[in-house]
């Protein structure tokens, strides 16, 4: 059968060229999506209720923050009369609710004939600009919020569409930046933080990502081909077939309508480099085995009888090594792995299909020259053998030292990351979010659904003051940055009423300047007001802002705050429970060592039945688990001496160090069992398979380990992390095989 399609070949390269046309048409379909939404992990009773929470309210991202910087100040008539354009200008573009700054916001007062309304700043009176200025310069109601810390630049806080999604932002943005343009702000002078900001510009990086991840790839697998086999011939056939996958399965996520995400940059490395490594084993043995004027295809027909079951099983078990990502509660990582998984079983079918039927039309000296090796890659897995027959307890100590240091390491790891560590070096996005946490209040929500008990209301005297002794103890807590509830209102409403004086700025203590206060409210009807209380009234918020000082401090100030809520809030009145979207992303910390448990073990079982399936020998089975558990504890163990927290984007890195790593003690293993099979001893079936697979080994590792290393070209931080952390650790995986396994070996078969 194997030699029958090596000798119809055409036959095969012709489909694979339609498949590879068809799926070049398809990859306009591609489209890679951001949403926040994405990294909500499912089940969890508290994004339930954060749903519930948001049906009766609004979402807490609805929002972009845009900053003018001002030369001075902001209380400059001209610079106030520019933002005041840019204010109503906003309301005009598409997907924007309403827009507010300083220049709009008014605020009541009373008067012996009522109250009446002023505005916040009076833009064009530069006299009562600057008792303006003296008022706001400490009203924490303002300051962070309308105006930066040091009074040089205003926010027009932005309201948008729930929701909304790529597109919609794209749309958005072009239509602000004209805006901006308009009134003499340039894009790069302005800051902007919120969700239409985040996807826009995260998508258009994730573009730049793929495609240079892909080139940078290509680039540095040739290079690597031509230093191993110094041909150019070899090169060309093996970047044929790797880039040939990577069509093919990039066609596929186009037909079936998956989307690409900030994860994706991965699957070309993924496929370029797992494809490589098919093809080495295959070039090699082909290459090792075939005479200069012998029967080429008979020839290949031998190799893939021999490896290339081998070959497939490694595919497989990296294939399920990403398979078993489904366990996260991820949409994303799911996707993720699934995606990899995929790409990987595609690649290797191309590789297999196509790249036996090019290598038949060459000899082997037009595929390898002894120059192109050098010289330690030739004597390395020599080098490896023999040192595992004179010196195997200083093997074995090296190893138990090994192991120790890794356990200590893994203690180490924590979880408490930032959402500062997954935003991108060097871009806008980042160093506007920067800025922010600077000069305004930051960008992580935290809410607080009060839930209010009958017979009382929402906006009821009793409830509003147990809202303000909440408020008061968050403030007091020095992580929240701002904040906005009924309580802030009715404070702010009793500070106008009297002069606007800041020791005015406190609940009313007669219950009859309450009730006159929230007459006056109804009858306003302020943006504030409609979004702090639902339709019943029987429910409101207190919506803040948390500085961003990693996902487990949060967490332990959650506790804090759910411990002082207990002991201090009178639960006849009103239940207090934190809610928003920082809290539901943050959960992803307490899931993802659970997760990561769960996927790791099933890992194991799934690639330990293939394997055991293989090698037909529980011995062998248990020998070939010891070398591959390694590198996942040397892996940890860099998480924790390098401080790396662990979150979902870096957790799949255990699944493709397991899935990979394990492919080289397949080969090995197989090699092994093949020689035995043949009836040699156990240490000349040792050294038989040292020089025949053991080469091979050590040119896919060095392929893998520099693979990954493009990565190190990623501005994404999660996926650099990815990257480096991988080659490492796939390095220990060589060392494992070369000096660990062959103890094992002869020590218990």
């Amino acid at each position: 059968m194997i030699q029958k399609l090596l000798t119809h070949r055409n036959y095969l390269f012709a489909t694979f060229l339609v498949l590879c046309l068809v799926s070049a048409l398809g990859l306009s379909r591609l489209r890679i999506n951001f949403e926040f939404e994405q990294f909500f992990p499912d089940g969890d009773e508290d994004l339930e209720f954060f749903k519930s929470f948001t049906s009766e309210f609004e979402n807490d991202d609805n929002f972009l923050f845009l900053t003018l910087k001002s030369e001075e100040s902001v209380f400059d008539t001209s610079y106030l009369g520019r933002l005041h354009e840019i204010t109503l200008g906003v309301r005009q573009l598409p997907y924007v609710a309403t827009s507010q700054s300083i220049t709009s916001t008014r605020y009541p007062v009373k008067t012996p004939f009522g109250y009446s309304t002023l505005p916040l700043v009076h833009k064009n009176d530069p006299v009562l600009l600057k008792s303006d200025s003296l008022l706001l310069i400490n009203d924490e109601r303002v300051k962070g919020y309308f105006v930066s810390k040091d009074m040089k630049s205003a926010a027009v806080v932005i309201k948008t569409k729930n929701n909304i999604n790529v597109s919609q932002s794209d749309s958005l943005l072009e239509g602000l930046k004209v805006l901006l343009n308009d009134n003499g702000f340039a894009w790069n002078d302005v800051h902007l933080l919120g969700r239409a900001f985040f996807q826009s510009e995260l998508v258009a990086l994730q573009k730049r990502e793929v495609m240079i991840s892909t080139l940078v790839s290509a680039v540095l697998v040739a290079g690597v081909l031509w230093l191993i086999f110094a041909s150019w011939w070899s090169v060309l056939i093996s970047i044929l077939g790797v880039t040939s996958s990577l069509l093919v399965f990039m066609g596929f996520l186009a037909y079936t309508g998956r989307e690409l995400t900030l994860m994706s940059a991965l699957y070309p490395v993924l496929i370029l480099i797992v494809g490589s490594s098919d093809v080495i084993h295959i070039m090699s043995k082909y290459i090792d085995s075939t005479d200069e004027e012998g029967d080429r295809i008979s020839s290949m027909t031998k190799v893939i009888r021999e490896i290339g079951f081998a070959t497939f099983l490694t595919s497989a078990t990296t294939a399920v090594g990403f398979a078993t990502l489904v366990t996260s509660r991820l949409n994303v990582i799911r996707e993720f792995g699934i995606n990899a998984g995929i790409g990987v079983l595609i690649a290797f079918v191309v590789v297999l299909c196509v790249v036996p039927g090019i290598l038949v039309l060459f000899k082997p000296s037009q595929l390898y020259r002894p120059k192109g090796k050098a010289v330690w890659l030739q004597h390395f897995a020599d080098f490896a053998y023999h040192y595992t027959l004179r010196k195997p307890k200083i093997i074995s100590a090296v190893f138990i030292l090994v192991v120790s240091l890794c356990l200590f390491g893994v203690s180490k790891i924590t979880t408490n990351y930032k959402l500062l560590d997954n935003l991108p070096r060097g871009a806008k996005v980042t160093e506007d979010f920067l800025y922010f946490e600077k000069n305004f209040s930051g960008f992580r929500p935290l809410e607080f659904a009060i839930t209010v008990k009958p017979p009382f209301k929402a906006d009821s005297y009793s409830v509003v003051k147990e809202i303000d002794k909440l408020e008061n103890y968050l403030r007091s807590t020095g992580a929240i940055n701002s904040s906005l509830s009924q309580a802030m209102l009715y404070k702010s409403m009793s500070m106008m009423a009297n002069g606007n004086q800041k020791s005015f700025y406190s609940l009313p203590s007669d219950s009859m300047v309450f009730e006159e206060y929230r007459s006056l409210l109804s009858k306003m009807r302020t943006a504030e007001a409609t979004i702090l209380v639902n339709k019943n009234n029987d429910k409101t918020r207190v919506a803040t802002i948390v500085a961003d000082i990693g996902a487990d401090s949060i967490k332990s100030l959650g506790l804090r705050i759910d411990a002082w809520v207990k002991k201090n809030i009178n639960p006849k009145l009103i239940e207090v429970r934190r809610t928003g979207t920082g809290l539901i992303l943050d959960k992803n910390s307490i899931y993802v060592t659970q997760n990561l448990m769960q996927g790791l073990l099933l890992s194991i079982l799934l690639i330990s039945l293939l394997m055991a399936w293989l090698l037909k020998s529980w011995k062998m089975w248990v020998i070939s688990l010891i070398p591959n558990l390694l590198p996942l504890l040397f892996a940890g163990a860099l998480l924790g001496y390098f401080h790396i927290e662990l979150e979902a984007g870096i957790s799949i890195i255990f699944a493709i160090i397991f899935g990979i790593a394990v492919d080289d003690t397949i080969h090995f293993l197989s090699r092994f069992k093949l020689c035995m099979d043949e009836g040699m001893d156990k240490e000349s079936a040792m050294a038989a398979t040292f020089k025949d697979t053991g080469k091979a080994l050590v040119l896919t590792t060095v392929i893998l380990f520099f693979g990954f290393l493009v990565m190190l070209f990623s501005s994404h931080p999660p996926s650099l992390i990815v990257g480096v952390l991988v080659s490492i650790t796939l390095a220990s995986a060589l060392l494992c095989d070369l000096y660990l396994l062959p103890l094992l070996i002869r020590k218990w078969l």
